[in-house]
């Protein structure tokens, strides 16, 4: 948060913390399911993962995936940089597996809820609840919820009306409707 509001100069919204038990349990799933689909059965990282992403950036010549869990997510999200670089995926690995040794699952999927970015300069998915549909997460309908995990992946180019720009972000929103839709 300080990072984007003072070395990129966004307006911040007004952070509103909201406990784990408080966020519909159909919000937390279909965010397992797409972010993390092992979140509860990993130890913070997937070595697997992280090396599939290694390989594919190696194609692209850049690091544009990350092979994050949301505890690595989590750990960037609170204690690093968003500049991606391979000594940050490090960086967040370690803290990951700290976080993991210390923190339980709940308490993690409970920071990254309250801590992940929904927007430039709007943190958290209670705030993004507020800013984008004026109500709190346990208002929202779920293609209201749907839209928001749908962002996670790309919060700051696409908003939750204009993410169908998107070919992957198009994508996991039918795959979340057809799983999660009413």
């Amino acid at each position: 948060m300080l990072y984007r509001k003072y070395l990129y100069h966004w307006n911040l919204q007004p952070p509103r913390y909201i406990p784990l038990v408080k966020i519909p349990k159909s919000v937390q799933t279909m965010t397992i399911k797409v972010e993390d689909g092992d979140f509860y059965n990993h130890h913070g990282i997937i070595p697997a993962a992280i090396k599939n992403a290694w390989q594919l950036n190696k194609q692209f010549g850049e690091p544009i995936y990350g092979g994050s869990t949301i505890t690595m997510q989590t750990a960037r999200t609170i204690f690093l940089v968003p500049e991606k670089s391979y000594f940050r995926k490090y960086l967040e690995a370690i803290i990951a597996l700290e976080m993991e040794a210390i923190l339980g699952k709940n308490r993690i999927l409970e920071l990254y809820f309250n801590y992940a970015e929904w927007g430039k300069g709007i943190f958290g998915i209670e705030t993004a609840c507020r800013f984008y549909y004026k109500t709190g997460v346990r208002s929202i309908n779920t293609d209201q919820a749907i839209r928001l995990v749908t962002l996670l992946s790309s919060p700051i180019r696409y908003g939750p009306y204009s993410f169908q720009r998107n070919g992957i972000l198009r994508s996991r929103y039918n795959y979340l409707i057809k799983r999660f839709g009413d």
